[in-house]
């Protein structure tokens, strides 16, 4: 059996971060352009909500991930910073505002994700469809990535959500099955993975991601990968779960360098096409490169 390197996150010492962990301050002429059109048309970004670490990095080479319906979400997952609670009425404009400000920040790729809209009948589709719409009108050469919601088995607002012209449709797995109670409790394990098959036979390049650090076990990323591939899924992303606040699910342990390329190549053998990880891979990083895997 490979023994992997791990570190675990309790413990006066083993308490800050590795180095590796460590990343840069936002700053540039570039980053100050995308948060001057963020600001500007009334967008949100899970660059700013999730508390991405690699806002600095993205924004500096001028892309964000757009959060569409929204800040606050109906879910109240263990690791997400989002705001959870009763989100207030969605703007039907705001197809229109991405739209623009994707084509004003001359975008080669987009990335569009949304919080969870569990009290809409049609959990937002049609603001999905419509924005990858008008987005594909104004900026034709743009390349989408959208990074979808459990629909809660509502096929139909499905196929209106991939059905726009995106080339990438990603749902997130987060975690291995059995921490779903903990972690994702309103969520399910098999509806995930089915989703994703749903959306592979549909045609579209499929894509999840899975964090790190929550007490998984490497058999269990094993399985899960295994999962994925048997499932369609075409791209997966891991990466270190951080801990946003006091209040969420507490890192168990930091996981090494080593053992996260050990995980892509287990990945890859298993029969995904495509697989980023590491320390500070998130479900958006590097996503230009997986139009084309």
């Amino acid at each position: 059996m490979i023994e992997l390197p791990v570190i675990p996150a309790s413990g006066s010492e083993n308490n800050r971060k590795p180095s590796w962990l460590r990343v840069k301050l936002p700053h540039g002429e570039n980053f100050r352009k995308v948060r001057g059109l963020v600001d500007t048309h009334k967008l949100h970004t899970i660059c700013e909500s999730g508390n991405c670490p690699n806002m600095g990095e993205c924004w500096g080479e001028g892309t964000a991930t757009f959060m569409i319906l929204g800040n606050v979400c109906t879910r109240t997952c263990a690791f997400c910073a989002v705001q959870t609670g009763r989100p207030p009425h969605y703007d039907a404009d705001e197809p229109r505002r991405v739209a623009e400000a994707i084509k004003l920040m001359e975008v080669k790729h987009a990335v569009i994700t949304s919080v969870n809209r569990d009290e809409l009948p049609d959990r937002g589709a049609e603001i999905w469809h419509q924005t990858v719409i008008l987005t594909k009108e104004s900026s034709p050469s743009t390349t989408i990535e959208t990074l979808i919601p459990d629909v809660k088995s509502t096929w139909a607002a499905l196929e209106r959500m991939i059905s726009a012209g995106q080339e990438v449709v990603s749902h997130n797995m987060e975690t291995v099955k059995r921490l779903y109670k903990t972690v994702r409790p309103q969520a399910r394990y098999e509806r995930s993975l089915e989703q994703i098959s749903r959306t592979k036979a549909y045609g579209k390049r499929t894509k999840s991601g899975v964090m790190v650090g929550l007490g998984e076990t490497k058999e269990e990323m094993l399985e899960i990968m295994h999962d994925l591939a048997q499932h369609g899924c075409d791209i997966l992303t891991i990466g270190q779960y951080l801990q946003p606040t006091k209040k969420h699910h507490e890192v168990i342990e930091y996981i090494s360098p080593e053992t996260f390329e050990y995980y892509q190549q287990e990945g890859l053998k298993l029969g995904l096409k495509y697989v980023e990880s590491g320390p500070l891979v998130r479900s958006s990083y590097h996503s230009e490169r997986h139009v084309l895997v």
